[in-house]
């Protein structure tokens, strides 16, 4: 299957709602006490993320590859003139180009499933465009899901485990700060509580040495 452009644009059209409304939690947890700047918001959907970072006073990228996700994102970020003013909506496949380099103080990327090759340049173009000091917080499903009963993409290489991010950073430039396979509990399609994991990893990169 490709998760491509028209695959999200018409995802998004058939539904009035294809999140839950709420930002995720482990953005929540792994960004709450940071001090606010620029972020970088991959795969920003129906903008949930996006407007809980501007709440905190972050001023953000909200980056997708569908159009009509940024629209219905835009729409309810319109709805609160202090998460709006502090929003950028960009229609972007950040597969095809990167974003800046050296650019944002947090780069959050929440259940961005590609194929392994894909991936890993887009994870490598992510940690590129974190400017140093900043943080970049990569969020999954962890591979364990496959075997507890979950619906979750079954394509070899579209799960992680966060060790296989961790791998990717340069440790003379980045500091791991979280690598953690994650439980919570999450409603299944029938709305019966299930327990998940998620791959968490969060790392800031460090300041030039003087």
């Amino acid at each position: 299957m490709k998760f491509d452009e028209s695959f999200w644009d018409e995802r998004y059209r058939q539904h009035g709602s294809v999140w839950s409304g709420n930002p995720n939690p482990n953005l929540l947890a792994e960004a709450a006490g940071l001090r606010p700047g620029s972020a970088l918001d991959v795969g920003s959907g129906e903008g949930a993320d996006a407007i809980w970072l501007a709440l905190q006073g972050w001023r953000v990228t909200a980056v997708d590859i569908s159009s009509v996700a940024l629209a219905r994102a835009a729409e309810r970020a319109s709805q609160d003139s202090a998460a709006s003013g502090r929003i950028t909506w960009a229609h972007h496949d950040l597969t095809a180009s990167p974003p800046p380099a050296g650019t944002f103080d947090l780069v959050s990327a929440q259940f961005m499933h590609l194929p392994l090759a894909q991936r890993t340049e887009l994870h490598h173009r992510l940690a590129a465009s974190v400017a140093p000091g900043g943080t970049l917080l990569i969020v999954g499903h962890h591979p364990s899901d496959l075997e507890a009963g979950i619906r979750r993409p079954s394509e070899p290489g579209l799960l992680f485990t966060p060790e296989e991010i961790a791998a990717g950073l340069d440790r003379d430039e980045w500091e791991i700060d979280v690598c953690e396979a994650r439980r919570r509990t999450a409603p299944d399609e029938e709305g019966n509580a299930v327990t998940v994991t998620d791959s968490v990893l969060r790392a800031h990169r460090r300041p030039p040495r003087p």
